[in-house]
């Protein structure tokens, strides 16, 4: 969270302010604090993801994202939503931190990116090393799982994951179609 805070001042002609004057600024001065959040800069698009995907390259992207496609709507029961440029996102739920930050962000989804398809479980992996240790070849990141082609994971474990990850996602923030 970003402030800004706005001074008010009625200066008398009998002060010299060329120095702080710190005590009667204490008492002259109304102070106005405006508090604002930056907004998520990944947000929900009117883009189709099949549109999208159509587009990705290299071929074996586009190729393992028509097949993310159909595993993430059939897991998850949701409409697929392009969020940002890049990711195609299943399902949205709203977090308000104890900072008092706030918004709406996919619950799950994934990115055909160039160098590997990154895949997104939003409460993170810290959990769910015993699937992951069942899921084949892959690198961790905190909320993002790197693979470099779907034919080095099981996708019986992938569907596992996705699962747990939505249930454990929803027992924090309820999770909506859209």
């Amino acid at each position: 969270m970003s402030s800004l805070t706005v001074v008010n001042l009625d200066k008398p002609d009998n002060i010299d302010f060329t120095h702080r004057n710190d005590n009667w600024i204490e008492n002259h001065a109304e102070l106005t604090t405006i508090s604002f959040m930056s907004a998520n800069k990944t947000i929900a698009t009117d883009v189709d993801p099949v549109d999208f995907l159509a587009k990705a390259e290299p071929a074996r992207r586009r190729e393992d994202g028509l097949v993310l496609l159909e595993l993430f709507g059939r897991v998850t029961g949701f409409p697929a939503v392009m969020w940002g440029d890049s990711i195609v996102g299943f399902g949205r739920y709203h977090y308000r931190y104890k900072t008092g930050r706030e918004g709406d962000f996919l619950a799950t989804g994934f990115s055909p990116r160039k160098a590997q398809m990154s895949i997104y479980i939003m409460p993170g992996y810290q959990d769910y090393e015993t699937i992951l240790q069942r899921l084949g070849k892959h690198k961790l990141g905190r909320s993002c799982l790197y693979v470099n082609k779907l034919d080095d994971i099981d996708l019986s474990v992938l569907e596992e994951l996705i699962e747990t990850g939505m249930r454990d996602l929803h027992a924090l923030w309820p999770v909506h179609p859209q």
